[in-house]
């Protein structure tokens, strides 16, 4: 779609967590690229990643004082609810100074009551939900809302289907680069079944390797837990240890910062050639190039750049987010033979066996392989910067 319209103004507004403040800098990536001289303000929440992320991108943001409710009864959500009504009016008076033509939520603490006050003041709204099981501020922000970007199918059960538009999810550019699938349309996610070579193949996985100072042909396991760690995963891992020097695989092991200085003290003493820990990873487009198989936890955007990827996956779920949306994520994708799903729970007994098993199996790793990359959308980005363009047209 070829779109120039001109001095266009978008609210993007949202964040918290990688998972959402990513995916919102590609949408404003391809809004810019997309338009005449756009002007893009995000809203997010003060204290929280998208108040330094979006900078480093090159956009404005302005930060509000607000925080999630927490779980349990506490006196400390009356405090939360103070923060929300201040919060409803600063974005009142933000909208109201900046004026836009549109406002894109992404999800995260400043999205609701930015796309509440703009669907209050008749300014059109669109939603991206990432997450194969919509969360209630999403829920209710859909009534008013006048377009939703979704990544799964069957999205049906919790917005009006009518307004529903499967895009996929914005992944970063390093990372879309790798995608095997380059825009095909036919099954219910978007594209077709790519049965090409991985962009990883032959001469480019072995640059990764090398890149990450990995000498053997060894198979290599990649494991992540996020920017923070993730404890049960790690746990699993240093349980798995003697497995794994056993079989004689490479593991890359992120561990998160919170993990870092503990699991480097217990770990000094093993090969640092076969276990290579790292608190993160700043270049994940060479870590997946040179992995075999991935273990991670279940985000929507972790999934949405395993999908592009196309390496076999075993997924362990966060049990500690909201609704526990990290799991139905997970069911998603096994329940059409696209990755291995092992509960929390259960991390600690089956994850680096299942694994290890995995490496053995070349058919069931492909058939994996094509399934995931068979649910890729390589243009999520282009395709809601379509949908919000759109609706300034209408």
């Amino acid at each position: 779609m070829e779109n120039r319209l001109a001095n266009k103004k978008i609210i993007i507004s949202g964040g918290g967590t990688g998972g959402h403040v990513f995916p919102a800098i590609a949408i404003a990536d391809a809004l810019s690229q997309q338009l005449d001289n756009p002007e893009i303000l995000f809203v997010g929440a003060k204290g929280r990643m998208e108040m330094d992320k979006v900078p480093e991108a090159g956009y404005n943001i302005i930060g509000l004082q607000i925080e999630g409710f927490k779980r349990k009864l506490s006196l400390a959500n009356i405090k939360v609810i103070l923060k929300l009504f201040t919060s409803l009016r600063a974005a009142g008076k933000i909208l109201r100074e900046f004026s836009p033509d549109v406002v894109v939520g992404v999800g995260g603490y400043a999205s609701g009551p930015v796309l509440r006050k703009a669907a209050g003041m008749g300014i059109p709204t669109l939603i991206q939900e990432q997450n194969s099981y919509a969360g209630v501020t999403n829920r209710l922000l859909a009534k008013r809302a006048l377009k939703i970007c979704v990544a799964y199918e069957g999205m049906e059960r919790y917005f009006p289907a009518d307004k529903l538009v499967i895009t996929g999810n914005p992944v970063r550019n390093e990372i879309r680069k790798l995608g095997r699938a380059e825009g095909a349309e036919g099954n219910p996610s978007g594209l077709e079944v790519s049965h090409s070579e991985p962009a990883a193949a032959s001469g480019e996985r072995s640059a990764a390797r090398a890149y990450l100072g990995i000498e053997s042909d060894a198979d290599v396991i990649l494991v992540l837990g996020g920017s923070l760690g993730a404890r049960t995963i790690n746990q699993a891992v240093e349980k798995g240890i003697d497995l794994l020097l056993e079989s004689g695989v490479v593991v890359i092991w992120q561990c998160g910062k919170y993990y870092y200085e503990d699991l480097m003290a217990a770990t000094k003493d093993l090969p640092g050639d076969r276990i290579l820990l790292k608190d993160f990873i700043s270049r994940m487009d060479q870590a997946y190039m040179a992995a075999d198989a991935i273990i991670a936890r279940a985000g929507a955007l972790t999934i949405s750049e395993l999908c592009l990827v196309g390496k076999p996956a075993i997924l362990v779920p966060s049990p500690n987010v909201a609704e526990d949306h990290q799991t139905k994520n997970a069911e998603s994708l096994s329940g059409k033979s696209a990755a291995i799903y092992i509960p929390d729970a259960e991390a600690g007994e089956r994850m680096i066996p299942e694994a290890l098993d995995l490496l053995k199996d070349r058919e069931r790793m492909q058939k994996l392989s094509i399934n995931i990359s068979g649910l890729a959308i390589s243009d999520s980005a282009e395709r809601i910067a379509n949908e919000v363009i759109e609706l300034m047209q209408t």
